[in-house]
């Protein structure tokens, strides 16, 4: 596990100050913003997944893993037994959604006029998950990434103290995760697979037993990078997203 104090809360901050954070240009792309929030966790807290066979009465869905490529094998879709210690906020998207509805994705959004991406991410995190935090919940920036649905994503990186109650706005989210950091360090992540479709590598971040794709993905792997290991300037802008997610 990865503790949560003030240790690492400044590991973060000196890490993602010290990258050149890539940006995009403002264009004909949409424009969104997306929130890594790390915040506590208790290990045990996430017994049972309700995705999987356990969770059917609660009317959800177990992941259909066959269409995500490169070999699955031991991967059943699940994420339990992920949390403790410092965590990251996941979330599975309402199946009702006209768009990526029941994918994955951190808390966020489209960015309203007028609006920065800070203000975008803490906005969404409240409507989202009812966690409403402030402007010095930031402690810094990964770079910009153009989705194939048309959107440029910022990613915003946000800190939470205390006792974080989370509750999922169910027209949005399905359910919400406490990912333990530690999942992103794994030995067998990340993972790189070739696709027809496309000459970049699709990547794949194993979490529990299931696989994690672009964008939300790529995301991740860079905060992995350079705010985890202190891998500044690592890029993650030509790393692919599976087929099924670019609609």
């Amino acid at each position: 596990m990865i503790i949560h104090d003030t240790g690492l809360r400044e590991q973060l901050i000196r890490n993602l100050s010290a990258h050149a954070v890539r940006t995009i240009p403002h264009g004909a792309q949409k424009r969104a913003s997306v929130a890594i929030v790390v915040v506590p966790s208790q290990p045990g807290t996430d017994p049972v997944d309700p995705y999987t066979a356990e969770g059917a009465d609660r009317g959800m869905t177990p992941e259909d893993m066959t269409s995500v490529p490169g070999d699955v094998t031991g991967f059943d879709g699940s994420v339990s037994h992920v949390a403790g210690g410092a965590a990251f906020l996941l979330c599975r998207r309402a199946a009702t959604l006209t768009r990526h509805g029941g994918q994955w994705a951190l808390p966020g959004g489209r960015v309203d006029p007028g609006e920065s991406a800070d203000e975008t991410a803490l906005r969404e995190l409240d409507e989202e998950l009812g966690l409403r935090l402030d402007h010095d919940a930031v402690l810094g920036h990964l770079d910009d990434y153009a989705t194939r649905s048309g959107y440029v994503i910022t990613p915003v990186v946000l800190w939470a103290d205390g006792d974080v109650a989370l509750r999922p706005e169910p027209s949005e989210v399905s359910y919400a995760y406490r990912i333990g950091l530690h999942e992103l360090q794994r030995p067998d992540s990340p993972r790189f697979v070739n696709i027809p479709e496309s000459d970049r590598p699709v990547v794949q971040l194993p979490i529990g037993r299931n696989l994690i794709h672009a964008p939300t993905g790529a995301v991740l792997l860079q905060f992995r990078w350079v705010g985890l290991d202190g891998r500044t300037d690592e890029r993650v802008h030509e790393l692919e997203q599976p087929v099924f997610a670019w609609k």
